[in-house]
């Protein structure tokens, strides 16, 4: 199906150029297509539920720039605070009201929330959550879950050792056995392999880090008691619990997936969302552990462009929509159960080996015939065949993520014919996919 995601002439063209320039032609890898094959599509423009390619071909968006467009591209109130703060300042490298304005906003929507420090990216925000846990606990170990992706900070670029109560080993080249050697990695959903690596290692784990719901094997979401789990065994063995809010905060609730479970953090790392659509990040929780950052307390982070204008106009004004639409959250619950309900039904029928899994607006299609609650089974997927499907539901001008492993996105601004016209394409595109 390569022929099909090569038909774009101009997004040829755009690719043979950049990747005289960039590594792979790409500032971010899953964007290269090495995943489905053939030659990305460059996107031209963007409005609502849609994007526009270089050739001036339109698809439905589910990928809605990995997660920030809750509301959907160009939303007008998000367009109209970025012209107004342009026209002021830009950025300025000093403090403004736009950035105590999006704190007091921020705590007041997040539950586990008191204090708040605002960076440039997720990855940023976890690798400053993580350097607070070490600073505040003493000690050197974090503890991730395989299949999770908390950025490309070295302390998580970590895969399983040869058991779950060993360390891991580096998954990339430029990571150091000294770094690997202070992460370990248990099973997401699987309480007994965190307990045994607590047993193993007492007194040397800092942190637990965990997407809540995870977005980076593919949309998984936590079973009963898994984070309530996660909860109890941080506070019996004194370790900091940091949800990787990233991805799920204000997409699977207006206070995230922490208050759409009912578990609370020592820790939250905040991204997408928070700068709607522009570059942001963010960490805080517990007043005494972010009180121990620099300036108040020894522990250093810094950055020229955290709290930038424009990303506090932009984000401030997404909020303030989320927040005073009372409805939102329904009206994606109900868009992303018409999706699960046609397309469960038609897998059930066809009898096809594929999982629809769902927290919210965030979704997934496993090609694989098992139901998907850790990596384990994640990687069992048929990842040739979804490189097939990928093609053909791309030729039928509906985008999602270019890799079996990423979650989709359902935005404020797809409708229900957006959802029943996906339907269709993705059932067909099965077919032939599975043909």
């Amino acid at each position: 199906m390569s022929s099909v995601i090569e038909s774009s002439a101009t997004s040829a063209s755009l690719f043979a150029r950049a990747q005289q320039l960039l590594p792979g032609g790409v500032n971010s890898p899953v964007r290269a297509f090495r995943a489905v094959g053939g030659t990305p599509r460059f996107i031209a423009r963007a409005r609502g539920a849609r994007v526009w390619d270089e050739d001036g071909r339109e698809l439905v968006d589910y990928i809605g720039a990995w997660g920030p467009h809750l509301l959907g591209h160009g939303h007008p109130a998000v367009v109209e605070a970025i012209q107004r703060q342009a026209a002021i300042a830009t950025s300025v490298g000093m403090p403004t009201r736009l950035e105590v304005e999006m704190a007091e906003t921020l705590v007041r929507l997040v539950p586990s929330l008191e204090m708040i420090r605002m960076v440039n990216s997720g990855t940023e925000a976890t690798m400053a959550a993580l350097r607070v846990a070490r600073g505040a606990t003493g000690r050197p170990a974090v503890l991730k879950f395989e299949g999770c992706y908390h950025g490309h900070g070295d302390s998580f670029l970590v895969k399983a050792g040869s058991g779950a109560a060993t360390f891991g080993t580096p998954d990339s080249p430029g990571v150091t056995p000294a770094t690997a050697h202070d992460t370990l990695t248990a099973r997401f959903n699987d309480l007994g392999s965190v307990r045994a690596i607590f047993s193993a290692h007492p007194d040397r784990i800092a942190a637990v880090i965990v997407e809540p719901v995870v977005g980076n094997m593919g949309v998984v979401a936590p079973g009963p008691g898994f984070l309530a789990g996660l909860r109890d065994l941080c506070t019996a063995n004194g370790a900091v619990l940091i949800f990787d809010e990233v991805m799920t905060g204000f997409r699977v609730a207006r206070g995230g997936a922490q208050e759409r479970y009912g578990v609370s953090p020592d820790l939250t790392t905040l991204g997408k969302i928070v700068g709607g659509g522009l570059p942001v990040g963010a960490f805080g929780g517990r007043t005494d552990l972010m009180s121990r950052v620099s300036p108040s307390g020894p522990i250093y982070q810094a950055g020229t462009l955290s709290g930038n204008p424009l990303a506090m106009a932009a984000g401030l004004a997404a909020l303030h929509v989320i927040e005073s639409d009372r409805d939102l959250y329904q009206r994606l619950e109900t868009l992303g159960a018409q999706l699960e309900e046609g397309l469960t039904a038609a897998i059930a029928v066809r009898r096809l080996p594929c999982q629809f899994a769902r927290v919210g607006s965030m979704w997934t299609l496993f090609f694989t015939a098992s139901p998907v609650t850790s990596w384990n089974d994640a990687s069992t997927a048929d990842t040739v065949r979804f490189g097939r499907y990928f093609g053909e539901l791309l030729a039928r001008g509906v985008l999602v993520a270019p890799s079996q492993f990423e979650a989709n996105f359902i935005s404020a601004a797809h409708t229900p014919e957006d959802i029943s016209r996906t339907i269709a394409a993705i059932v067909q595109s099965l077919e032939a996919a599975h043909a």
